[in-house]
């Protein structure tokens, strides 16, 4: 059985098609800077590798160009649509509606779309993705799986906001968490790892988009992410943790109505509003050179995530494990070494040769004597779709 699976983040497509149940990988790749014209197109085969730098202005160009290559005579690894059984997709907000995997019908979509103001950066991507792959792949079943399940397990103490209590009976507004699907599979790699059933750790996922999780006996406690995709760490374009009371001083004093708010929040803050880069490989690289800008912005991006580590260690009482992953967590040896700095009071150090090496598997980088293992483990969201997916079609 061949399934595609289609992770659309919110400047980002990757994709991979599996032999199922085999788990066999046939083809990968991603695009990368999706709205500019500089994006970069990576697909990789057994046989074949291509990158190529092209303007994919959204993600429906961006999804009809991996349909090319894989129906493509030389390069592809498909002869027609009907060889795909299963398309398996990313969504990121489920809200009450979605706490499975769920086959896609038109009142999935339905509310996939009404709960995009929740994440406006990556619901309409998924949707824009699911309309397309059911007109280029039209005999395949459809699967949605939520970035929100993994973090249904988060107890009232955690999940409720200090709000009246009818907004969240009447309106369900609370905490629902993300990248869920990333934080589940690497804390399951993790507690493989350790050897450890009963453990502690923090799975922080740092890509365009970051969080930050507690995991306990592999089970989401709390999470950095809250009612949407912008609370928390600093993101690439995302504010991260703000004021509330700022909302309020930009619409009344300075005139900004509520959805340039909006935009400014989710598409011009974070890194990008703080160095006018949003791609953190740009901004290490000016850093590098001396801009101060950049520079301050790393160190403010560490600090917010070791603020989050000592929080989250508490409410695990104690720590096995820290686990970087997802684009700059599994590549940035520098931000890796800023986070774990100062962190020696939670028995965090650092091996800073383990940490500069280019290994692409699970492995540590803590020195030996470290009493908490820090880990840098490659999540493989597509993966766990395409399990999920399958077993949700056989069943």
């Amino acid at each position: 059985m061949q399934v595609l699976i289609l992770n659309s983040g919110s400047s980002s497509l990757k994709f991979q098609l599996f032999s199922m149940p085999e788990e066999t990988i046939l083809c990968s790749g991603i695009i990368e800077r999706i709205g500019f014209s500089d994006a970069i197109f990576k697909y990789k085969t057994n046989k074949d590798s291509i990158e190529l730098e092209s303007k994919i202005l959204n993600h429906k160009a961006g999804l009809k160009l991996v349909a090319q290559h894989l129906l493509d005579e030389k390069i592809g690894v498909i002869k027609s649509p009907e060889d795909i059984a299963i398309v398996g997709h990313r969504v990121v907000h489920g809200g009450i509606y979605f706490s499975n995997t769920t086959e896609i019908t038109d009142e999935v979509k339905e509310k996939i779309k009404e709960l995009s103001s929740l994440a406006p950066l990556h619901n309409p991507a998924n949707l824009e993705g699911i309309t397309v792959a059911e007109d280029i792949f039209p005999n395949a079943k459809q699967v949605a799986v939520f970035d929100t399940a993994f973090h249904q397990s988060i107890p009232e103490i955690a999940y409720k906001y200090a709000i009246p209590n009818e907004f969240l009976t009447e309106h369900h507004i609370r905490l629902y968490g993300f990248h869920g699907t990333s934080h589940k599979y690497v804390s399951e790699k993790a507690i493989e790892f350790l050897g450890k059933k009963e453990s502690k750790t923090i799975t922080v996922h740092l890509g365009n988009g970051c969080s930050i999780t507690a995991v306990k006996n592999g089970k989401s406690i709390d999470h950095s992410l809250g009612f949407s995709p912008v609370s928390g760490l600093i993101m690439g374009t995302r504010s991260g943790d703000v004021d509330p009371a700022i909302i309020f001083y930009l619409k009344d004093k300075l005139g900004y109505s509520l959805k340039e708010i909006n935009t400014l929040l989710n598409k011009k803050s974070g890194m990008l509003g703080l160095t006018g880069y949003s791609d953190l490989r740009d901004i290490e690289a000016m850093a590098a050179k001396g801009n101060k800008e950049c520079i301050l912005a790393l160190e403010m991006n560490a600090y917010r995530i070791k603020k989050y580590i000592g929080g989250y260690a508490a409410a695990l009482n104690g720590l096995d494990a820290i686990v970087f992953t997802a684009g700059i967590g599994e590549n940035s040896k520098y931000m890796r070494n800023l986070i774990s700095e100062g962190l020696e009071f939670l028995g965090i150090n650092i091996d800073v040769e383990k940490n500069n090496s280019d290994l692409r598997t699970i492995r540590a980088i803590s020195t030996d004597d470290s009493r908490t293992k820090i880990l840098v483990i490659p999540t493989n969201e597509e993966l766990e779709i395409a399990k999920q997916a399958v077993n949700l079609i056989k069943n």
